[in-house]
């Protein structure tokens, strides 16, 4: 086994072994007995029909995103050819299609519905996805322009319609938690992104080609679509109003009123624009970043096994979701909000190691970290927006959230040199925008 299967088994095992802890030893039953009622049969089953609804394709969903994830740079650098500033580039239009299209997909999902929102992603993505099949320029910036809106739909239509129907059926009465929902998608997220890692890797060796996951993508797309169609509900802006009256209960301006007033909110959307920011950009910079300290330690070669990199940041992602289950849900240590004022400290320390060290295991061990904050972060920050945000205004929040978010990304990419030079400025900079954002947040925000 070479270093990284050795990590990569690390991980799972502690994963593994924290999972077991989780459903074994239990969470005083006795205590949750004397605080609320024991759920009915008919409110377990009604929970237990849209758990699996909404699980089952939120696996499809993010198994299709997580597939393409070890080989977007690969593909666009290596087996296209292509100069970093261009795959810089590309990154960038998708990131700026994201941005322009964050609040008008908010708006769209709460007028016609959170159920069509989701089915027109399906459609968007796999369009992106089919456009690696021509490796012409402006075919790759079209796919590029379809992958921005997808995601933007992606990071608001599903949790809204998630959260709205979780209120409207009323799941917490069958004893499941919102916060609790969030810590199982994120570990349900970590674990397909594990298995995409493994499987990507593996499809790329059988195929001899990089476009292979993207086209295993699109396929899971098409299933998604088919499920979502059948056997999901339509939800709207508010949920207990037809569309039309949906669309017209709260007009733009209010919407944006509401996210500028509220300081909680800002404080969301800084959190937002900073952590996945850094996020997305680490996205970009850590293939090169590995590479750039496999060569300095250099046996020669530079390959490295991005399958199998990924899934072990993956696995690093699974891991801080199950910590946020073991520290919020289960032992109840901290609040979302305290964890998350720590979440954004340790990811700015994170990302200094490739700063000062050229080793590369110690790069990879601090990437692993900074992946363990971000699978504490999506439940952390999804419990306080579900908490927040009305369910009225919900799609349109989110979408706006993620506009400042975009624009971030857009310049860092916009600017970027060939080098690490350029890159290490990146890393310190949204070091150093973390350790605000830790600030700001522990001062603002408490649950």
């Amino acid at each position: 086994m070479n270093f990284y299967d050795v990590v990569f088994t690390l991980l799972v095992s502690l994963c593994g072994l924290l999972t077991w802890r989780q459903y074994h030893v239990g969470e005083e039953p006795e205590v949750k007995a004397l605080t609320q009622p024991s759920p009915t049969p008919n409110a377990k089953a009604e929970a237990s029909q849209f758990t699996r609804l909404f699980l089952t394709v939120y696996c499809l969903v993010m198994g299709s995103d997580w597939l393409q994830g070890p080989y977007v740079y690969s593909l666009y650098k290596d087996q296209f050819g292509l100069q970093e500033t261009i795959v810089a580039a590309l990154f960038t239009t998708g990131f700026l299609s994201g941005g322009i299209s964050g609040y008008f997909v908010g708006q769209f999902a709460d007028r016609y519905g959170r159920k069509t929102a989701c089915l027109v992603f399906c459609v968007t993505y796999s369009i992106a996805c089919f456009s690696t099949l021509v490796p012409k320029l402006p075919i790759l910036i079209l796919g590029r322009v379809f992958g921005g809106l997808s995601t933007s739909l992606m990071y608001s239509a599903f949790e809204s319609w998630m959260v709205t129907e979780y209120h409207k059926r009323q799941v917490e009465k069958a004893g499941t938690s919102l916060s609790s929902m969030f810590g199982i998608m994120t570990t349900l997220n970590s674990i397909v992104a594990i298995l995409a890692g493994v499987f990507s890797e593996w499809l790329v060796q059988v195929t001899s080609t990089k476009r292979a996951p993207f086209m295993a993508s699109a396929g899971l797309l098409v299933i998604a679509f088919w499920i979502i169609l059948a056997c999901w509900t339509e939800n709207y802006g508010d949920s207990h109003q037809s569309v039309e009256t949906a669309a017209s209960t709260i007009p733009a301006k209010s919407v944006l009123k509401v996210v500028l007033t509220d300081r909680r909110i800002l404080t969301l959307g800084l959190a937002s624009c900073f952590f996945e920011g850094s996020m997305y950009l680490f996205v970009f910079f850590w293939t090169p970043a590995l590479k750039a300290a496999a060569a300095a330690q250099s046996n020669g070669s530079t390959e490295l096994p991005l399958g199998m990199i990924f899934a072990t940041f993956m696995a690093s992602v699974m891991l801080g979701s199950l910590l946020f289950n073991t520290l919020i849900s289960s032992q109840r240590l901290l609040t979302p909000s305290r964890l998350l004022t720590i979440i954004f400290a340790t990811a700015s320390s994170s990302l200094l190691i490739p700063i000062v060290t050229k080793s590369e295991a110690l790069t990879f061990w601090s990437f692993c970290v900074f992946e363990m904050c971000v699978g504490m972060y999506w439940p952390s920050v999804g419990y306080l927006k579900g908490r927040i945000v009305e369910d009225g205004i919900r799609a349109r929040v989110y979408g706006m959230l993620r506009i400042p978010l975009n624009l971030f990304v857009v310049v860092a990419l916009g600017l970027v040199k060939e080098g690490e030079g350029y890159r290490n400025a990146v890393f310190m900079v949204c070091s150093g925008l973390l350790v605000v954002t830790s600030g700001v947040f522990h001062h603002v925000v408490s649950d």
